[in-house]
């Protein structure tokens, strides 16, 4: 992990993970059998993340797939969750009232409906994601993970080892970074490796928006359970999400640093909190900074800068570019890997200086669908596919440039992964009623990053 690796190194993991498999001392053990047979799926999480991924799994054109469990925290979101999927996937919808789990504890039940090799949608909140994995693991099941995997330095390195032991087991595992599987990002990334750009001097990444989904919190209502109301805003809480950072962000950063073939060796950052409190003078409790503006250095010393924001009335900017030595790139136009992509032949991007705009075929013009359609045929052919390290690697990277924020220190990956300070170290003994790990003071506030202040520690 702290040694650099070589730009064709980086994008040739896949035949690292292909050794790696052949020498899995279990073999073939964690496979699905071959054909048509159906693949049955349980759903633990079911937020609208969770959702869109269980309508993915059934509308893969590959053999057959059903939904059989579902699991959630809050009777309610699983409720709402199955009534969306009745509409859409009825056909492949098999989840009796039975097999609708709820509870912390939910995610056990729900993987006790699977087969060996059948798979598992882990769409809560990240924070879980290790404690799943290690069930899923023990379960012998197929894993499709959403994204950021992990928020802190222990929970990363516990990630790390469940990916590798994961790998030995030969089950297959996907992450929810979906411009990993854009075909024209892909076509980008194999033009970049060939030298179309020459090598990459320069990257930029935005998304500038406002404030979004759970992004800002006021303070718990009187006689609500303060767990509960910390998971269902998990945006706001670092424990819980690595915050907006890590949610919102990486998907920019992550194609970004595919493209330069690299992790990055450290980070500088400012950050603001600009806005404390709403219009009508109630504060805002969550943990987030409005607006991040984040240095990342490759090890061969060139830079990544992403600017994030969270805030109304500002300009909107949500793309990514970068500069080689032999001209330019538009990596996603516009979201987080938006067609099309291009190449410039000049820095200026001018139209008259266009050498190559990506062509994408309707049916794979949706890279949610393509990272379920890559999955499930690496697990019906028994192909290499573990996209767990790299899910590690890319929220640590995450991770390394919101503490830089949080901190106001330059923070390098090793010492990222290497840092103590776990958010919530009892998160997988948690039940309902238990006390959140997060207690807000006497009015209702949590604590907030002091960068300078707290420098070895994000709050």
């Amino acid at each position: 992990m702290s040694e650099p690796r070589s730009r064709r190194d980086f994008l040739n993991d896949a035949g690292a993970v292909a050794a790696t498999t052949l020498l899995a001392s279990r073999g073939l053990a964690g496979v699905h059998v071959r054909g048509s047979d159906t693949i049955q799926v349980a759903l633990v999480g079911c937020g609208g993340r969770g959702s869109g991924a269980a309508k993915n799994a059934m509308s893969v054109p590959q053999g057959s797939m059903r939904l059989v469990a579902m699991a959630d925290a809050f009777e309610d979101r699983l409720n709402s969750s199955y009534r969306a999927l009745s509409g859409s996937i009825q056909d492949e919808l098999d989840v009796p009232e039975e097999r609708r789990f709820v509870g912390f504890d939910a995610y056990r039940h729900a993987m006790d409906c699977l087969r060996p090799g059948d798979i598992v949608i882990l769409a809560t909140p990240p924070a879980f994601r290790w404690v799943h994995f290690t069930y899923a693991i023990e379960k012998g099941l197929h894993v499709f993970m959403e994204k950021p995997v992990t928020v802190d330095g222990p929970t990363s390195r516990r990630m790390l080892d469940l990916a590798e032991r994961a790998r030995r087991e030969n089950l297959k595992v996907g992450v929810g970074l979906m411009s990993r599987h854009s075909r024209a990002l892909q076509e980008l990334a194999m033009r970049v490796q060939d030298g179309e750009l020459g090598e990459i001097i320069a990257q930029h990444g935005y998304r500038m928006q406002g404030p979004i989904a759970t992004f800002r919190s006021t303070p718990k209502p009187e006689g609500a359970d303060e767990l509960e109301y910390q998971i269902r805003r998990f945006h706001g809480f670092l424990w819980a999400s690595g915050g907006a950072y890590n949610d919102f962000f990486i998907h920019i950063i992550d194609q970004l640093c595919w493209m330069k073939g690299a992790w990055p060796v450290k980070a500088q950052a400012l950050g603001g909190r600009h806005y404390r409190t709403r219009g009508d003078g109630v504060p805002f409790v969550d943990q987030n900074l409005d607006a991040y503006a984040v240095e990342y250095t490759y090890p061969d010393g060139t830079k990544l800068q992403f600017d994030g924001r969270n805030m109304d009335g500002c300009m909107q900017r949500f793309s990514s570019a970068m500069l080689g030595t032999k001209g330019s790139a538009v990596v996603s136009s516009n979201g987080d890997c938006g067609l099309p992509s291009r190449i410039f032949t000049r820095h200026d991007m001018s139209r008259d200086s266009l050498a190559w705009t990506s062509e994408v075929p309707p049916s794979e013009r949706n890279p949610y669908q393509n990272e379920w359609n890559d999955l499930v045929d690496a697990i019906r052919n028994d192909k290499p596919f573990n996209e767990a390290q790299r899910g590690v690697e890319a929220s640590l990277v995450c991770n390394m440039g919101r503490m830089a924020a949080h901190t106001g220190q330059e923070i390098t990956f090793q010492a990222m992964l290497d840092c103590p300070h776990e958010f919530a170290p009892s998160v997988g003994e948690l039940t309902s009623g238990s006390p959140a790990p997060l207690q807000s003071d006497s009015e209702g506030r949590y604590p907030v990053p002091q960068p300078g202040i707290l420098t070895d520690r994000e709050y």
